[in-house]
C-alpha cells in the first residue's frame, strides 16, 4: 500500500530539488527515502529505480525550461528571440544545476518524442526561420546553438571563467552577438 502523502510526482520533485542541492550524480531512491524518513521499500510503488526517478526528474526539468523558454520567446523575433533562448538556458542552469544536469540526461528514443525536448527544438526552429535558414543549414544551426549555449553555461558552472579579469557576462554577450551576426550572415547567403 502507498505511504500516505508519497505521490510520484511529489518524489520527483524532491528529487529535483535534491539535485540541485547535491548534484543530479548523486540522486539515488536510497537518498530520496532519507529525506522523506521512510524505507527505500517505501518508494517503489511510485518509481521503479533510481534510473527511472533520474528520467522523471529530466522529464520535469525539460518541461520547466520549455515553459520558461516559451514564455521569454512571445511576440519576440531575430536576436532579440536568440538572446531572450539563451538567457532562460543560462538563468535555469545557474537557478537549478542539478536539474540542469537532468536535463542532458540522455532519454529512449519513446519517452524523448514524449517528452518537452520536442517543444525545444521546436522554438530553436521558430528562431531560426526569423533568419530565415533554409535545410540542412537548419539543422547545422539548432546544433550549434544548442552546443554554445549548452557549453558556455557549462564551463560557467564549473568555473572555468573564474580566473580572467573578463567578466563571464561580457564574453556571453559577446558569444549571443556573434551568433546573432552569423546567423544573419547564413541566411543572406
Amino acid at each position: 500500500m502507498p505511504r500516505v502523502g508519497l505521490t510520484t510526482e511529489r518524489l520527483t520533485r524532491a528529487g529535483a530539488e535534491l539535485a540541485d542541492e547535491v548534484g543530479f550524480a548523486q540522486v539515488t531512491v536510497s537518498a530520496l527515502a532519507e529525506r522523506f524518513g521512510v524505507k527505500v521499500a517505501s518508494l517503489y510503488s511510485h518509481v521503479r529505480n533510481s534510473q527511472d526517478l533520474k528520467t522523471r526528474i529530466a522529464l520535469l526539468a525539460l518541461e520547466e525550461l520549455a515553459d520558461r523558454a516559451a514564455e521569454a520567446l512571445a511576440g519576440r523575433a531575430g536576436k532579440d528571440a536568440l538572446v531572450a533562448f539563451a538567457n532562460v538556458y543560462r538563468t535555469y542552469a545557474r537557478q537549478h544545476p542539478g536539474r540542469y544536469a537532468a536535463a542532458q540526461l540522455r532519454l529512449d528514443p519513446q519517452t524523448a518524442a514524449a517528452g518537452a525536448g520536442v517543444r525545444h527544438a521546436q522554438m530553436t526552429r521558430a528562431i531560426l526561420r526569423g533568419y530565415d535558414i533554409p535545410e540542412p543549414d537548419q539543422t547545422h544551426a539548432v546544433r550549434l546553438l544548442g552546443s554554445v549555449f549548452h557549453g558556455y553555461v557549462s564551463l560557467e558552472l564549473a568555473g572555468g571563467f573564474d580566473h580572467t579579469p573578463v567578466a563571464a557576462e561580457a564574453s556571453w554577450t559577446w558569444a549571443l552577438d556573434s551568433l546573432d551576426t552569423l546567423l544573419r550572415e547564413r541566411s543572406a547567403s
